[in-house]
């Protein structure tokens, strides 16, 4: 008598391992949202680079790298890479696009950019998924950053 196999063989265990793979390599984008982090990440990377401009702003406006409006009331500025930045009087880059936005150049093509504030258009909740530079009080830089709703 002829023993009965059981169990499977090498070769079906091989070909279901590799159907499995296939499955599960195009199944996996469909399931995970990799857009919500990378959001997270250029809005965090949009922060970190009006930090950096801002420091070289800053130090440019030390450097005695400043022009002025020759009388015409206009803002001091500081001229990088040939364009001029506006800056406050405590030689901090100005909250506008001729500020921080210029130093910083940041596009208005991938971001909703107002007043210092960039937002992804593209986010769930873009009222919580920003980066904005601001001026305090005493005339000083802050950049904040709340990327929860991106």
């Amino acid at each position: 008598m002829k023993k009965q196999q059981s169990g499977f063989t090498m070769i079906e265990l091989i070909m279901v391992i590799v159907i499995l793979g296939i499955l599960a390599a195009f199944a996996l984008p469909r399931f995970a949202d990799f857009g919500a982090d990378a959001r997270k990440a250029s809005i965090e990377a949009v922060a970190g680079t009006m930090k950096s401009a801002s420091a070289i702003v800053h130090s440019a406006y030390l450097a005695g790298k400043t022009a002025n409006d020759g009388g015409t009331g206009d803002p001091d500025y500081v001229m990088l890479e040939g364009k001029k930045i506006t800056v406050n009087s405590m030689g901090y880059a100005t909250a506008d696009a001729n500020g921080i936005i210029a130093a910083a150049q940041i596009d208005g093509q991938n971001y909703t950019i107002a007043a210092g504030k960039v937002t992804d258009g593209t986010a769930a909740d873009s009222t919580t998924c920003y980066a904005e530079y601001t001026l305090n009080t005493d005339g000083y830089a802050e950049i904040n950053v709340d990327s929860d709703g991106c």
